[in-house]
């Protein structure tokens, strides 16, 4: 890393395509700028901020009040001009732009209506009867169209709209006993829509609402647990509770392969890096009494670093609770690089383990064995490079050039539980309960 920044207090953070970056801090909004984190605008919010999100042109900055039913917008090219949207008794459980990023889609109390406003004719529409699900509301990638799970008279419902004037263009049900979550694929041809854990059921849907296929693994255990498309819409994984990966293709909408996650790895063409950590060694001649704070401070630290690990390798292993409710198994995390190339995944009871899977061959290539349990991934939107968080001080770099481990400097105990890219590549967001840093990469000059 060329350089990291580091901020106190703050408790919702989000980067933007373009160099501003926000965040808030009780009822104040912080415009800073990405590359040097100087502050370019304040705001100050009627109530303690729960929500904040960039409009997709990055001109406007929606803050969310959920426990005042009010959303507040601020413009930065027009420091005078604001908005304020107030839902009143409806009430407010979630807000979000739309692709055009000038209208707001606020969700009322109990999911009774979900409401559009117009920030440049003030106009409101309304859409009834939206369904309290994981994820309810999706756009396609190009945002012409939304989709809306919707629930009425005791079945599921799907409703399409076009973005540009907010007209329904197909209304279909759904064979869903429970529906859980829709999701376009990248190319906005197909809209995948899965039911809940009980039942293991995939259904795809054309934008007509056709029913194109419907994918069912197997009847009675706990079925889907998560679900990601590939940036190229060729493929679809399903992450499911029996521990495995069933990736459909875009032409059959068939099964191609399982990928399975054992706790012993065997296969000698799989690269297992397992993270050590060890005390630094000191030179007794440096030791000073009393000691200098940088040399106190590494007294007290300890420093981490990847092994190869010849296979057969056991993973840690947890049994899951059958008497408790969402139990920690099955495949609970996905996501697709860029280039389409590789698949990282983490499978709950073995928590402590991404798995990197090469799309190319359908084959296990690396398996990254953290010293704590992975909170979090994601892949570097330019290239094939993931970075991982485990709630420690580190952060994970894996590349197929190998692995990094790098230390985040500052100040007292700086707890990684989730990350962000920028759109670039160039750096990254590692945010902790109530901290964030910014961190900065180097890129490789091309001779």
């Amino acid at each position: 890393t060329a350089g990291t920044t580091t901020s106190r207090g703050s408790s919702v953070l989000c980067l933007s395509p373009v160099p501003p970056q926000a965040s808030c801090v009780q009822h104040r909004l912080v415009v800073r700028d990405a590359s040097s984190l100087q502050i370019l605008q304040l705001y100050s919010c009627v109530d303690q901020i729960q929500y904040i999100e960039w409009s997709s042109d990055s001109l406007f900055i929606l803050c969310a009040m959920y426990k005042r039913g009010i959303v507040q917008v601020w413009s930065l090219e027009q420091s005078e001009w604001h908005c304020k949207i107030d839902e009143g008794s409806a009430g407010l459980v979630a807000s979000c732009w739309s692709p055009d990023g000038r209208h707001i889609l606020n969700t009322t109390e109990f999911h009774l209506r979900i409401t559009v406003w117009s920030l440049c004719t003030k106009s409101v529409s309304y859409i009834k009867y939206p369904k309290a699900c994981q994820q309810g509301v999706a756009f396609t990638k190009d945002g012409r169209y939304m989709a809306v799970a919707e629930r009425r008279d005791c079945k599921d419902f799907i409703s399409i709209f076009v973005c540009r004037n907010w007209q329904l263009l197909r209304h279909f049900d759904t064979e869903t006993q429970d529906l859980f979550g829709i999701e376009w694929a990248p190319n906005g041809c197909v809209l995948a829509a899965w039911d809940s854990c009980l039942e293991y059921k995939v259904l795809l849907y054309s934008l007509d609402g056709r029913l194109l296929s419907s994918y069912r693994a197997y009847e009675w255990p706990l079925g889907i647990k998560s679900i990601a498309w590939s940036p190229s819409s060729q493929f679809l994984a399903i992450g499911s509770f029996d521990e495995k990966v069933r990736i459909l293709n875009h032409v059959t909408w068939k099964k191609i392969t399982e990928l399975e996650h054992p706790a012993v790895i065997t296969s000698k063409n799989t690269i297992v890096y397992k993270e050590v950590e060890k005390s630094p060694t000191l030179d007794p001649e440096r030791l000073s009494f009393p000691p200098t704070r940088a040399l106190a401070s590494s007294l007290f630290s300890t420093q981490s670093k990847y092994d190869i690990c010849q296979v057969p390798v056991s993973l840690h292993y947890i049994k899951p609770v059958a008497d408790k409710p969402n139990p920690k198994v099955g495949v609970g995390m996905l996501a697709f690089s860029a280039d389409n190339c590789f698949l990282a995944t983490k499978n709950d009871n073995i928590p402590n383990a991404v798995w990197i899977w090469d799309i190319r061959k359908l084959k296990l290539a690396v398996v990254l064995e953290q010293l704590y349990t992975v909170q979090g991934f994601q892949w570097d939107p330019c290239q094939p490079r993931l970075a991982v968080c485990t709630g420690s001080s580190r952060v994970y770099l894996w590349s197929p050039a190998g692995c990094v481990v790098v230390k985040v400097p500052g100040e007292g105990d700086f707890q990684i539980m989730s990350l962000s890219w920028h759109f670039s590549g160039d750096s990254m967001l590692l945010l902790s309960k109530d901290h964030f840093c910014v961190c900065y990469l180097e890129r490789e000059e091309v001779k």
